[in-house]
């Protein structure tokens, strides 16, 4: 091969890897439902997916999150199913507290009495 084989090699593909880049740039703005279907990024979002797991090969069951409300859904097989409607939002859970650092072992005279004690006065 000469060099002119190798220059066109290295050419298209950069020019592909450019066209990789350009749809995948184009598919980030605007997403597969299209530019008008999505929330702004200063919007929050009202519908989500709080939990998902499979039942069996074809069938998923989904805990899904709109505005306070919770859905659970059975989809795939034959047909979509809603389980239950109109879940209420569990509170969240109180904050744990952080717990003190531990203290350094003690050096006082009282642990000293201890260790004599316990060790029969061996050193």
């Amino acid at each position: 091969m000469d060099m002119d084989s190798y220059t066109r090699f290295a050419l298209s593909l950069i020019l592909v890897l450019g066209m990789i880049f350009i749809v995948a740039a184009g598919l980030r703005r605007f997403g597969p439902t299209g530019p008008g279907l999505r929330t702004g990024r200063g919007s929050t979002r009202r519908l989500r997916v709080v939990e998902a797991t499979m039942v069996d090969a074809r069938r998923r069951l989904m805990l899904v999150r709109c505005d306070d409300t919770e859905h659970l859904l059975l989809i795939g097989g034959t047909h979509d199913l809603v389980v239950a409607s109109g879940l209420a939002v569990p509170a969240a859970p109180p904050p744990i507290p952080d717990s003190p650092p531990p203290s350094a072992a003690p050096t006082g005279p009282a642990f000293r009495s201890l260790l004599d004690r316990v060790s029969g006065g061996r050193p």
